[in-house]
């Protein structure tokens, strides 16, 4: 019992002596805190296994993370099966990733970049994965959030490859060492091409290698001739992540 007592005595010193000091004089100040928190997360996906793939044969797969536009949120898996990334791969036995297809549940919200990042961690755990592999891809509010997610994130990324998306500019440096290669129509009205190639300019203007490839007869379905054509996939794998050796 006197060990136990002991061991929490120390314990709540050590969280003592970790915690930022309070003004203890009269009147109003500013103050900060700082506590760890733990969230329990958790979501649905599609999950693309290639052709010969075997979970226990030592090979390390790379993975592709492709977030949906808007209205394919919701509870439904199904719905992500009738456009983009996932429509191709319904008929597809050839491709060479792994490919996971997480479902946002609330379209206004979008997707929740801690959900993801648990999610991504769960993968790389369970799944017999490369980490210096792991790229990003997304349509329309999936392309939104491929820049968001890799900007709160860019470590976790060798490549992102957004389609019809754009994000705040001011947020662009952060990408400076990830390379971008996004797709817009040109006559897009749902997400504007210029909010797109603006943060293209910003992530270029840090020092970064973007670049983005507009089809100027396209509305808001870039993600179609740029997911039928081999050189995406093919500019992904060419990339590792922290120029790691391939």
């Amino acid at each position: 019992m006197k060990r136990i007592v002991l061991a929490s005595a120390i314990a709540v010193l050590a969280s003592c002596a970790d915690r930022v000091n309070w003004p203890v004089a009269e009147g109003q100040h500013a103050a900060h805190f700082e506590r760890s928190v733990t969230q329990r997360v958790g979501g649905d996906f599609l999950l693309y296994l290639p052709a010969g793939f075997d979970a226990h044969g030592g090979k390390k797969y790379p993975l592709l993370i492709y977030m949906h536009g808007s209205g394919e949120s919701g509870h439904d898996l199904n719905r992500l099966r009738g456009q983009g990334l996932t429509m191709l791969l319904e008929t597809r036995k050839d491709f060479p990733f792994i490919v996971v297809s997480p479902q946002a549940r609330d379209a206004a919200a979008g997707f929740d970049p801690s959900t993801l990042n648990a999610m991504l961690d769960e993968l790389l755990e369970r799944l017999p994965l490369d980490a210096d592999r792991v790229y990003l891809t997304g349509f329309s509010m999936g392309g939104e959030w491929s820049y968001g997610w890799a900007s709160m994130n860019p470590e976790r990324f060798a490549a992102i490859a957004p389609m019809s998306g754009q994000w705040n500019p001011d947020v662009a440096c952060a990408l400076k060492d990830t390379p971008v290669w996004a797709f817009h129509g040109g006559m897009d009205t749902a997400v504007l091409m210029a909010d797109d190639q603006a943060m293209v300019d910003a992530i270029n203007r840090c020092g970064g290698h973007a670049r983005i490839t507009i089809y100027p007869e396209l509305g808001h379905s870039a993600w179609v001739p740029a997911y039928a054509d081999p050189k995406l996939f093919e500019w992904l794998l060419d990339h590792h992540r922290n120029g790691a050796p391939k």
